[in-house]
């Protein structure tokens, strides 16, 4: 999918204004089209249309997807061990547990990365924070677990 669009910029760069124009034109009509059609169906039927990956990307495109960025975000990250701390403007923060080794450890970030990116492409920057977070119940000490100092 990404190396279509690519592949369709770089023909536009290339293009005379009056192709360019025909292409607007094409997707502005396009966008009328899904637009009346997301209208039509029920919430249901918009969700199951977004799941589709090429359909999803058609309704961001066009801004008429079912589910707002958050949502996204949560479902690309669904069975992930990563929590969203902040989601803002198009910046996202995500918390992970620290991994064991680097290199799965930079696997994982790459992954949770492109995963939001592709949910949310609006999102310019993917912030993931890996420093461990001590409980605060950890901290205290508990009287009655204190060994007694004859």
């Amino acid at each position: 999918m990404n190396a279509r669009i690519d592949r369709i910029e770089a023909l536009l760069a290339e293009a005379d204004p009056a192709a360019v124009e025909l292409v607007q034109e094409l997707l502005a009509l396009y966008g009328e089209g899904l637009g009346r059609i997301m209208a039509t169906v029920g919430e249901s039927e918009a969700t199951g249309l977004a799941a589709d990956e090429l359909v999803s990307s058609l309704l961001l495109l066009h801004d008429l997807h079912p589910l707002d960025t958050h949502a996204r975000v949560r479902s690309a990250l669904a069975g992930t061990s990563a929590a969203v701390v902040a989601i803002e403007d198009d910046l996202v923060r995500l918390r992970v547990p620290p991994a064991g080794c680097s290199s799965s450890a930079a696997a994982a970030t790459t992954a949770l990365r492109e995963a939001v990116l592709d949910a949310a492409p609006e999102i310019a920057r993917v912030e993931i924070d890996q420093t461990p977070v001590i409980p605060v119940e950890s901290l205290i000490v508990r009287r009655g677990s204190q060994a007694s100092v004859p």
